[in-house]
């Protein structure tokens, strides 16, 4: 009985072995990376929308900033437009983004509970215009056909406004919605003759000489808002931490832009998925074109947004902002983000 037993038994021991061995390959231990550490594991992580626009830019910098926190992780995810945006927001999949702010009024209106924590920007939308067409003003363009990004956009109800103070007739430029992207070419096709939208759409055209500018945003509504920081009440109600720290790197990411404008073209141009060459431009040329520092929002500038979209019908009653609006997040003192920039490629 030994005999027999003894090889059954050794056999047995090296099968058990054999297999011990397959399951450690599996693991692959030599990738100490594919195991996360213990302080990685405990890190919290959030995912942030933004769309790859100059007005969303300190998202994909405070990606970038967080890789190496110790505290939360902020993930970036890239949309290209903002029906897609908020279609994920009303789903539940989605708990902190970059949108303009009609928009975030419009969803508060719908019964979304969301809350604007921070601006995105100050400036950073340019009106372009054919650059063969004579016009000089908005008046001039009266029978031409405009493109906005949506009826929802800061840059309508500014146009809107802009129609009123030049007495331009609110029926005689034809509007039509066009994503961002595909502006610059309708304008170089001569499909459209101007557009009013957020950088680098603009600066597109003007650097392949198709047009011009006529105004920038800041000549017609100095610090003006169109994008703003939305966090949906889930969020602040149960990870308060992770929205403090949010807003927190998001003004520290702007500081840092704001002083740091080359680099931060290098850094986010593989985030935009866009030439390093065309963000630079509009970062420097001229460097107000867009600013990432007083991005608290106020009561009154709000409120503002908000009765000019119930007058654009935007809205369908009038919105008290300050059910709206959280500042309770915003740091009393931002200093700049601390990047360590990537090497250049």
């Amino acid at each position: 009985m030994s005999a027999m037993s003894s090889p059954f038994v050794r056999w047995s021991a090296g099968a058990v072995a054999f297999v011990a061995v397959l399951a450690a390959l599996r693991l692959q231990p030599w990738q100490r990376s594919a195991v996360p550490t213990t302080q990685e594991s405990a890190r919290e992580t959030l995912a942030v929308g933004f769309l790859p626009v100059t007005c969303h830019l300190t998202c994909p910098v405070t990606d970038y900033a967080s890789k190496t926190s110790v505290t939360t992780r902020f993930e970036s995810q890239r949309f290209t437009d903002f029906p897609t945006v908020v279609e994920t927001v009303k789903s539940g999949r989605l708990d902190a983004t970059f949108m303009i702010a009609p928009l975030a009024m419009k969803l508060r209106e719908q019964g979304v509970k969301v809350r604007i924590a921070y601006l995105g920007h100050r400036d950073g939308s340019t009106v372009m215009v054919r650059k063969d067409l004579p016009a000089r003003s908005l008046k001039d363009l009266e029978g031409r056909v405009f493109a906005i990004p949506s009826k929802y956009s800061n840059q309508y109800l500014v146009i809107r406004k802009l129609m009123k103070d030049e007495g331009v007739d609110p029926t005689a430029i034809r509007f039509v919605e066009l994503p961002p992207p595909d502006m610059p070419g309708a304008l170089a096709s001569k499909a459209i003759d101007a557009y009013f939208v957020g950088e680098p759409h603009a600066a597109r055209a003007e650097l392949d000489g198709s047009g011009r500018v006529l105004y920038h945003a800041k000549d017609i509504w100095p610090n003006f808002i169109s994008c703003v920081l939305v966090v949906t009440d889930r969020l602040i109600a149960e990870r308060p931490a992770v929205v403090r720290d949010l807003v927190r790197g998001i003004a520290e990411s702007g500081e840092w832009a704001d002083t740091h404008r080359v680099d931060a073209a290098r850094l986010v141009s593989p985030y935009f998925r866009q030439d390093e060459s065309l963000i630079r431009y509009v970062l420097t040329q001229p460097p107000g074109r867009v600013s990432y520092r007083m991005l608290t929002p106020r009561d009154d500038e709000m409120q503002v947004i908000a009765d000019m979209a119930l007058e654009a019908g935007i809205l369908e009653r009038r919105l008290d902002v300050r059910g709206l609006v959280d500042r309770e997040f915003i740091p009393p003192d931002i200093a700049p983000a601390r990047i360590d920039m990537p090497d250049p490629k």
